[in-house]
């Protein structure tokens, strides 16, 4: 078969700066009638304007295009001269086969250059073609030098924008391509120092993906420190109650009372410390995902202190150690988590009477100004015990890790105290900083402010405490109503009393207060059942409802207190007490459902809640 003849579309002579922007433009145009992509247009239009730039001045320069028709139609871009002996540089031919890898290929004939470039393979017939593209070239108006300047550096900038994203980078190649008009020459120089940049930032990705691959293997030995620790804190204790339980199933009738009631305090012993241990894997967990939150409330460190005193006084090992635990006579006002705080001091007192075997380990209670003048609670634990090397001083607050030594010979843990105490510590505002010696002891100070920076609303310079607008009391007591008049009176601008239980609800209904005082000890309905139904109401369940009892913490029913905000002792009730823990009960709601990762049906009494001066039970 005869191959078909190449179809003529445009030739055009190459004898100026204006003809090389006309051919620019031409082999554009071309290129998108013939239906080529964006990115094929802009790579054929600066080859040719590279080729026709290189070979500028030769005698009787021009190019032609044509279209060939066959299996893979193709458009051929022939450039004729009449110099023979001219040819194009190596270096821009080497750069045009760049942009058009296989497209370039020398004539049999010198003094010509052919550049072919495939069309796509869903283009309709080549005649289609051909008509098409005569028809745009046509309509094309006169070639403008600076539109088509203009053009050529659009199509540089597209095709940097193809190639890269860094608009800065794209910006700085566009100025040099508008000042040195050097075109895909320039362009891939700079991409050349993209690609110098993208690697410096290959090696440093390494770097830090070998960084991050060190941390997970320190936290994979951390984790197999932790479980073997862990799985022999547990099971120690376990081992203690199995082996316990038996000895009392297989014991004879006959067994002594004392012995087996010693047995069964070991095992209340043993159990005692393995809940501990398991609150305490419960509370890190908290702690880390950040779902351990405070609950806010006055906390009263004089009866604090004196409960350590009590507890912790059983967990000195050694004889030569006294525990030293002053009671203040004023101790300073701070609000706070009482159970948090708690925790806190234990951890830290177990730890200095663990590795305290002569001395004293001392818990002492002061104040101090932030840099802000705020007011700061310090506590402060010493020992005189083995101390902690310098080095090691960071690391212990590391989860799972324990200084090694002899030190630890019969001391278990598992090096979850000192990290979850750190980090309680940073949920109420405070900073815990250490300073020890090796023999000479240690002391650890924890810094907490008085009150939170999320409960500080200062008033306004000369303004006085917003007053309750209603405040109902509910208390059958006539004694107590005729003493706590005073006191309610300078909360509340009105007080409506109510004698009888029975009353309270179409009191509440009636006078719909800014608060409820209810006592627990009435006749029917009690405190208790006041406290139910005000809470099934959909009218008066927000209404914030108050404690007020004579009664001893351990006596009462907390699971029945779930919705109360506060609960407070009758005796010694003032109004700035009584008004702080009303401002307290509004910003914190402690006791309004469980905690969010108890499980269904756990009761939401066990958060702290509010009693005595404001402090938890």
């Amino acid at each position: 078969m005869t191959p078909r003849a190449a179809l003529p579309l445009l030739t055009t002579a190459v004898g100026s700066e204006q003809e090389i922007f006309a051919l620019r433009r031409s082999g554009r145009v071309v290129a998108q009638a013939l239906g080529l992509d964006n990115q094929a247009q802009v790579r054929l239009a600066t080859a040719l304007s590279e080729l026709g730039r290189d070979l500028l001045g030769v005698r009787g320069l021009h190019a032609s295009f044509t279209l060939a028709p066959g299996e893979v139609p193709a458009l051929l871009v022939t450039l004729r001269w009449e110099d023979r002996r001219r040819a194009p540089g190596e270096e821009t031919l080497e750069a045009v086969g760049r942009l058009l890898p296989g497209a370039v290929r020398r004539s049999a004939v010198p003094g010509s250059l052919v550049v072919e470039q495939p069309l796509p393979g869903n283009s309709p017939s080549p005649a289609q073609l051909a008509d098409r593209t005569l028809r745009v070239l046509s309509a094309q108006p006169a070639p403008n030098p600076m539109e088509e300047l203009r053009a050529q550096n659009r199509d540089l900038i597209a095709a940097l924008e193809d190639s890269r994203a860094q608009r800065e980078e794209l910006q700085r190649l566009n100025e040099e391509l508008e000042t040195t008009n050097q075109g895909v020459v320039a362009l891939y120089s700079e991409l050349s120092q993209e690609l110098e940049d993208t690697n410096r930032g290959v090696v440093a990705l390494y770097a830090e993906l070998d960084d991050k691959s060190r941390q997970l293997r320190e936290a994979g030995d951390a984790r197999t420190r932790f479980w073997a620790n862990v799985s022999h804190e547990l099971r120690s204790p376990a081992n203690s109650v199995i082996g316990l339980a038996r000895l009392l199933l297989d014991a004879d009738e006959d067994q002594p009372a004392e012995e087996r009631r010693h047995q069964l305090a070991l095992i209340g012993a043993s159990g005692s410390t393995l809940l501990a241990l398991v609150d305490e894997l419960l509370d890190v967990a908290k702690a880390e995902s950040g779902r351990l939150e405070p609950h806010w409330s006055p906390v009263d460190l004089r009866i604090l202190l004196g409960q350590l005193r009590g507890t912790m006084r059983g967990l000195v090992q050694h004889p030569g150690v006294v525990l030293v635990i002053p009671d203040p006579l004023r101790p300073p006002e701070l609000t706070g988590d009482e159970v948090m705080l708690t925790r806190i001091l234990r951890n830290l007192l177990s730890n200095a009477l663990k590795f305290t075997e002569q001395g004293e380990v001392r818990l002492d209670v002061a104040t101090d100004r932030a840099p802000d003048g705020s007011e700061l609670v310090v506590l402060t634990v010493t020992d005189t015990g083995v101390g902690i090397p310098v080095e090691e001083q960071e690391r212990i607050f590391e989860e799972f890790y324990q200084v090694r030594g002899p030190h630890q010979r019969g001391r278990s843990g598992t090096g979850l105290g000192l990290p979850y105490v750190r980090r309680v510590a940073e949920l109420l505002g405070g900073a815990l900083t250490l300073v020890s010696a090796p023999g000479r002891g240690t002391t650890v100070t924890l810094r907490l402010p008085a009150v939170p920076p999320a409960l500080r609303t200062p008033p306004a310079a000369g303004a006085a405490p917003a007053k309750l607008a209603v405040l109902v009391t509910v208390d059958d007591d006539p004694a107590f109503r005729t003493g706590a008049r005073p006191v309610l009176a300078e909360i509340a601008e009105r007080v409506v009393e109510v004698p009888r239980s029975a009353d309270a609800l179409a009191a509440v209904r009636r006078e719909r207060p800014d608060a409820v005082l209810l006592d627990l000890h009435m006749p029917a309905p009690d405190g208790y059942q006041l406290l139910a139904d005000l809470a099934a109401d959909p009218l008066l369940r927000d209404v914030p409802a108050l404690v007020l009892t004579s009664a001893r913490s351990a006596d009462l029913d907390h699971q029945r207190l779930v919705h109360a905000r506060a609960v407070l002792e009758k005796t010694g009730l003032d109004a700035a007490r009584l008004a702080r823990a009303l401002a307290l009960g509004a910003r914190v709601t402690a006791t309004s459902g469980p905690e969010p990762d108890a499980p269904a049906g756990t009761p939401a009494a066990a958060a702290p809640r509010l009693y005595r001066d404001g402090t938890a039970p």
